[in-house]
């Protein structure tokens, strides 16, 4: 009996040596995903087996390098540039953090958000358990099935909706819509309070102009690149891969994503940037307190993210710091909402408008008044004031002049105010959140697996097809799976330190070899992993992939639209699988 409990604990470390090595490899390289990793597993599975190795061996060795590659994906994120779509959104703020000479604060917060968010996802284990499990438990994933491709549908929605980027429409939209205002006899104002904050708002005329500044033509670009983006992963999924070299498993969704997001971020890095300033050696891990709430709801979050297909953890961060914008503003009118998206549009602004828009700003912060003529005739940026919500608290026997308002506003700012220091404290906890919601997603694709037996991830697939899965069907969870959540834990504590060490090293590369030169090595090496992989079909798919990844900066919208590569596919197979009773789909 001992003897066996001690071959089994042999085993279980050794599961985790073997995963935490290939999880560091899989982490540090771009492209590189633990799903190459757990396919190459799958196909050796039976030479393992053959040889006397144990099932639990791979299943514990395919977790471990799971939760170590979450960890340490933030470092060819934000210190190469080269992200996988995870990381997406960490390249703004951690690029950020890089060209400012913060690196190591960015790898500090990312390690403890990785690390807060396993720690707040395994006890979210068991309320999962009792909303989606069955016997005992509300069996909430059958009933979800029915409504899975509304669910899609919806959060899509609301990431698309929460682009705030602001566009132009066309030219001859905005001279056929020019007379489209009519003055109303006397103003409609409203004033709602939530919360401490007050929503007021008033209306002079009815305009239906379709200006030079609209957020809605950022909401609509937003869609037609979400929509083209499925159209892309519905031709990637369609296409046939093969491995000039015969590497098992090929696919071409790879090529798709590492375009999308890595190759076309390289580009903008290797073309802006040439050298990178000192960097402050400022390693030590942050305070647990502060990054507490916004950990616990990207735990929440991830819990339903992670049963949904195609969802990832760059759509999960953008819903969580959308909710931490909105409340934030609803609890404080003079919040300052984080800036995790790339929106790099206004750098194309003269520097005229640049100062209007800032005094535009400025007015609506400090409740001056926004005149509609004036804006329109000095900015044409407000053209479609009314189509959007502009807050005016001052009456009209209280109106000061901008100048007046800036002086107001400069007394009211503290002295010891940093704009750099808060722009830096922002971006660190988007970096914290979207290292927290990439980890917990991992933990929670995990009990998923276990709770309904249905796999959300490369890895959970290949776990589920080489390894008899015990479905958690009563209150004690079963062995394997305690088991496996023993492995991530010790994976997530050994990541902390290494993360720590990695990183470093990185930097003293970036010291010793030009940026550039590394950015093109690095995009020489996805190239050649792409041939490799899936060869020259892949290539194709990886070029155009990088041609649609430059687009959204240029715009101006976020590059999570790009994940529409797989949510559109999954939403029209799901609806065609309830609507299309014919089978045109």
């Amino acid at each position: 009996m001992l003897e066996t409990y001690f071959a089994d604990l042999f085993w279980l470390f050794v599961a985790f040596g073997a995963g935490a090595i290939l999880g560091t490899f899989t982490g540090l390289i771009p492209g590189f995903h633990v799903n190459n990793v757990a396919l190459i597993a799958v196909s050796l599975t039976p030479i393992a087996v053959g040889i006397g190795l144990p099932l639990d061996l791979v299943a514990g060795m395919i977790v471990s390098c799971g939760t170590v590659h979450t960890f340490l994906n933030y470092i060819p994120s934000a210190l190469v540039g080269a992200p996988d779509d995870n990381m997406a959104l960490a390249l703004l703020p951690g690029h950020r953090m890089l060209v400012t000479g913060q690196a190591a604060q960015g790898v500090a917060y990312s390690a403890r958000g990785s690390q807060m968010g396993m720690i707040m996802a395994i006890p979210l284990l068991i309320v999962a358990r009792l909303l989606f499990g069955d016997n005992p438990g509300l069996n909430w994933f059958e009933g979800s099935r029915d409504i899975l491709p509304w669910l899609l549908l919806s959060i899509s929605t609301f990431l698309l909706m929460t682009e705030t980027t602001r566009l132009p429409w066309p030219t001859f939209l905005q001279k056929i819509t020019s007379w489209m205002r009519v003055p109303l006899p006397r103003p409609i104002r409203v004033s709602i309070p939530i919360f401490a904050f007050r929503y007021e708002r008033e209306w002079n005329a009815i305009d239906l102009r379709l200006g030079s500044s609209s957020r809605k033509a950022g909401i609509f670009v937003a869609l037609a690149f979400f929509l083209l983006s499925g159209m892309y992963g519905w031709a990637v999924f369609e296409l046939p891969a093969r491995s000039p070299v015969g590497m098992p498993s090929a696919t071409l969704l790879m090529p798709s994503l590492a375009g999308l997001f890595g190759i076309a971020n390289l580009i903008d890095i290797y073309v802006t940037t040439s050298e990178m300033p000192k960097q402050e050696p400022n390693w030590e891990l942050p305070p647990m307190k502060p990054l507490a709430v916004p950990t616990f709801l990207s735990a929440i979050v991830s819990s339903v993210m992670a049963i949904l297909p195609g969802m990832t953890a760059a759509q999960a961060t953008v819903v969580v710091m959308s909710i931490r914008n909105i409340t934030g503003r609803l609890r404080d009118p003079n919040f300052v909402p984080a800036d995790f998206e790339y929106s790099p549009s206004s750098r194309d602004m003269s520097p005229e408008e640049m100062l209007a828009e800032r005094r535009r700003l400025f007015m609506e912060e400090v409740g001056g008044p926004v005149d509609e003529e004036e804006a329109i005739e000095t900015n044409d940026m407000e053209a479609d004031l009314d189509e959007e919500d502009i807050e005016v608290s001052v009456s009209e026997d209280e109106e000061m002049t901008d100048f007046e308002a800036l002086i107001a506003l400069a007394q009211e700012t503290p002295e010891n105010f940093d704009e750099i220091e808060e722009v830096n404290k922002q971006d660190l906890e988007v970096i914290a959140v979207l290292s927290s919601v990439n980890t917990s997603v991992t933990v929670m694709v995990l009990g998923f697996l276990y709770m309904v037996g249905r796999p959300r991830s490369g890895a959970a697939l290949a776990l589920n097809m080489i390894y008899p899965i015990d479905i958690w069907g009563t209150l004690e969870p079963p062995s394997d799976f305690v088991r496996l959540v023993a492995i991530t834990i010790f994976a997530g504590l050994f990541s902390v330190p290494v993360m720590i060490k990695l990183s470093k090293g990185m930097l003293k590369l970036h010291e010793l070899i030009p940026l550039r030169t590394m950015v093109l090595s690095v995009i020489l090496f996805v190239s050649g992993l792409v041939w490799f992989s899936t060869g020259f079909i892949g290539l194709g798919v990886l070029v155009i992939g990088t041609l649609m990844g430059l687009m959204p900066p240029r715009i101006g919208i976020r590059r999570s639209h790009g994940m529409g590569i797989i949510l559109v596919p999954i939403m029209i197979y799901t609806f065609g699988q309830q609507f299309d009773s014919f089978g045109f789909i």
